[in-house]
């Protein structure tokens, strides 16, 4: 394919996960790097409430088919940014869905506004779940890093922790024979995905925070762990948490 990477077909639609958990595989992203831009797949995550509403994690495009499928489910309540690199798309979800709550994740406004990305944050993540979702949804600032925060959640009925991308895990398969040296390079090769080593060096100075917040995040004892970017774990989650965290010290 013209952009050299294997997309998670189909993308752009519902695909289950367990009861009120969703993920959407999207189209292609690229990243900009120095000279050029890297492409790769991407996905996001939906959560229904007990009350209904539907809590949106990193927004991928939204087609009109997929904003179909989208409906059946119930309203569009929160907007979730869980990093300074996953909020793209927000606007576009906000301008379909206005009463819609757009949460940011730490540096994601100052982000969006460098880049020249009109987007219009309500409120701020913390380490504490708001109380629209706190029975379900668990989280945690990712801390440690010079550069780089991430808001991590559980979905506690599912067991499903859900990153973007703290871990990533890119098949072999799927990425093109020009961009496989930069996987493994990274460190994102599947099945060992981790951090990318470029993120790792900057947690360098703040190690032990990163592990304490790692160790609360295997402490959930999760089941599943949907990631943002490569292939996810439907299984053996707190094992793959254990094992992409390494870089942090071994985990019992």
């Amino acid at each position: 394919m013209s952009e050299s990477v294997q997309l998670y077909e189909p993308i752009n639609t519902l695909k289950p996960v367990a009861d009120n958990i969703w993920i959407v595989d999207g189209p292609i992203v690229r990243m900009d790097v120095p000279g050029g831009s890297i492409p790769f797949p991407t996905r996001m995550t939906i959560v229904r409430l007990a009350n209904g509403d539907l809590w949106v994690h990193s927004p991928t495009a939204l087609t009109n088919t997929l904003q179909a499928e989208v409906d059946e489910l119930g309203p569009v309540r929160h907007l979730v940014s869980p990093n300074r690199i996953h909020y793209a798309n927000i606007p576009q979800w906000s301008a379909a869905y206005p009463t819609a709550i757009r949460w940011a994740s730490p540096g994601v406004a100052e982000r969006a506004a460098k880049v020249g990305i009109a987007v219009a944050f309500d409120r701020q993540l913390t380490d504490r779940p708001d109380p629209a979702w706190a029975d379900e949804i668990d989280q945690l600032i990712f801390r440690g890093s010079r550069a780089f925060q991430e808001v991590v959640f559980h979905h506690k009925p599912s067991r499903t922790v859900i990153l973007t991308d703290l871990i990533e895990n890119f098949e072999a398969a799927k990425v093109s024979w020009q961009y496989r040296w930069l996987v493994t390079l990274a460190g994102t090769k599947h099945p060992d995905g981790k951090a990318p080593i470029d993120m790792r060096m900057t947690f360098w100075r703040g190690k032990k925070q990163a592990r304490q917040s790692a160790e609360t995040i295997i402490g959930w004892q999760p089941e599943r762990v949907i990631l943002a970017h490569g292939r996810w774990y439907p299984e053996n989650g707190t094992a793959e948490l254990k094992r992409a965290f390494r870089w942090l010290g071994k985990f019992d």
